[in-house]
């Protein structure tokens, strides 16, 4: 993706370089990213509308995305990069602790202790904090296979697969796969899949959150790409809530049988992936009382 200065925005948009700068701090710039102190702003972002004061209240993504801007340490951003990184990977098989996860995205450093730990836990751990970041930028957005390649290529980008002549990053997968001792789409099959899905999820104008379960299992149940798919179902599942203002939440090592349960049982009894749902959303609402946030 192509750059341009915060001058060449205001001279494009019409507008001065302060209120470029603004508009970037508040998150209203789609794509805006700090490189040291100065704004990149993508050239094909839109210049924002101007605000119309209004009593309405502030969503979280509203609150993650200031809390994003300002680089603010010990809020509920900073929390959720540390919880949703440390438990999406956790549960896929990384030996992270909690936290070294958390040193790790405060001092961008690694502090571990003297045992092993695979190469990938630590990029992907580093990955996953980007993932995020795309994640809260972009939840305005219609879910689209753009979005959730760029997902999948940001999360498993330097990783020991990436090396790998037949697993391509950002790309559904070559070869035939499968989860849990259970077939998944061929690969020949996965585009056709995967866009069928997404127009029939997107052509729902309201969502609930059973519908954001039910697109999450059908996707885990295609397993577009050759690995990640968890993770990158996850993100989705989480950005999804933050766009329609439902409470989010983690799937954490107390509710991960319950949530492999959930998908495997969703044709008979779709209770079993909602309640555990519900369970981790009680968890996270707990979370958002701590930092005095209601949704």
């Amino acid at each position: 993706m192509k750059y341009i200065s915060v001058a060449e925005a205001a001279l494009k948009w019409g507008i001065s370089e302060r209120s470029v700068r603004n508009y970037c701090a508040e998150g209203r710039v789609a794509g805006a990213r700090l490189s040291g102190k100065t704004w990149e702003i993508p050239d094909v972002a839109q210049k924002p509308k101007r605000s119309v004061r209004s009593d309405k209240k502030r969503t979280l993504l509203d609150i993650l995305r200031e809390e994003k801007s300002a680089r603010l340490s010990g809020g509920i951003y900073h929390r959720v990069q540390i919880d949703l990184t440390y438990n999406s990977n956790h549960i896929e098989g990384s030996k992270l602790t909690h936290d070294e996860t958390r040193y790790i995205f405060e001092t961008n450093t690694i502090g571990l202790s003297e045992r092993a730990v695979n190469v990938n836990d630590i990029i992907e751990t580093t990955n996953h904090f980007r993932c995020i970041d795309y994640m809260i930028d972009d939840a305005h957005l219609a879910l689209s296979e753009t979005y959730i390649k760029e997902l999948h290529f940001l999360l498993k980008s330097g990783t020991s697969d990436s090396r790998l002549d037949w697993f391509k990053v950002g790309e559904y997968k070559r070869l035939a796969n499968e989860v849990g001792g259970i077939d998944t789409t061929a690969p020949q099959a996965v585009a056709k899949e995967m866009k069928a899905l997404l127009d029939s999820y997107n052509s729902k104008k309201e969502k609930s959150l059973e519908d954001i379960l039910s697109f999450h299992v059908a996707f885990e149940r295609i397993h577009p790409f050759q690995d990640g798919n968890g993770r990158v179902g996850r993100l989705i599942m989480f950005g999804e809530c933050l766009k329609h203002n439902i409470v989010p939440f983690i799937i954490d090592e107390e509710h991960k049988l319950f949530y492999y349960r959930g998908l495997k049982e969703w044709d008979s009894e779709r209770g079993f992936l909602i309640d555990t749902c519900l369970s981790a959303q009680d968890k996270f609402k707990i979370l958002l009382q701590k930092f005095n946030i209601e949704i």
